[in-house]
């Protein structure tokens, strides 16, 4: 059985991946930073920063649980990830969900514990990095030290994102706007998507009914906003869902 990232000491067998002995991969989110300041991987090894391409987990597999000891960040090379906790009452409370080019764990400096569980919605391939190596690495990069906080700056954003009194309408509107987003970011089509996860997930995360999910999707489908089919959704008038989600993404 596959190691969760957060007990991994040794460092994992690399897999085949699109960067080689002195190129990052494509995802990676410190790549530029790096570059900038003049680091390339070799250059990265002789400072004892090592990448530690991991996976692949599959659907449902943990990478990290709520409380473990937080030692490592990771980038997503492939595939989708979820976080969640779960509730005194025994309920699945869902809190993000991460594509490839992202990062997950950044929630874990301040307490030095993962506050949430992070699981593997399709087949998920990793990028692990020594937090207190990366760290000390941006100690003398500013380039690297910026997109740190950048980073941080986004996960905190992402968390607060929903909590105004945001119609269920502006609500699903502004997730399907941030995942066109996001996709589009990452080289991807911005209107055409296969979603990892399901209407019951994108519910919670919401903090929706999975009934009013699946109501407003074919609501927004009457009206020829977008195309759904199981999970692939072909995004039509983008305009308009960024109309209706305004308020939400301003």
């Amino acid at each position: 059985m596959k190691e969760d990232l957060s007990s991994r000491q040794d460092g994992p067998e690399l897999i085949a991946d699109d960067g080689d002995e002195f190129s990052f991969c494509s995802t990676c989110v410190f790549a530029a930073a790096c570059l900038d300041s003049g680091y390339d991987k070799s250059r990265l090894r002789e400072l004892h920063v090592l990448v530690e391409h991991t996976g692949p987990y599959r659907p449902g597999e943990h990478i990290f649980r709520e409380g473990e000891e937080f030692n490592a960040v990771a980038g997503i090379r492939a595939g989708t990830v979820k976080t969640y906790v779960t509730d005194l009452a025994g309920r699945e409370q869902v809190r993000g969900f991460f594509l490839p080019g992202e990062i997950i764990g950044l929630n874990a400096i301040s307490r030095s514990r993962y506050p949430v569980n992070a699981v593997a919605l399709d087949s998920v391939m990793l990028c692990r990095f020594s937090f207190p190596k990366i760290a000390t690495l941006a100690a003398r990069m500013p380039a690297l030290q910026q997109q740190l906080f950048r980073l941080l700056s986004e996960d905190i954003g992402k968390a607060a994102l929903f909590a105004g009194d945001f119609t269920a309408e502006e609500r699903l509107a502004a997730f399907l706007v941030l995942l066109s987003r996001r996709f589009a970011a990452r080289g991807l089509s911005p209107t055409r998507m296969r979603l990892a996860m399901g209407r019951g997930d994108i519910a919670n995360y919401l903090r929706l009914a999975t009934e009013t999910v699946s109501r407003l999707l074919r609501r927004f489908q009457e009206k020829g906003l977008l195309r759904v089919e199981n999970r692939d959704v072909e995004l039509r008038d983008v305009p308009a869902l960024e109309a209706i989600a305004k308020d939400v993404l301003r």
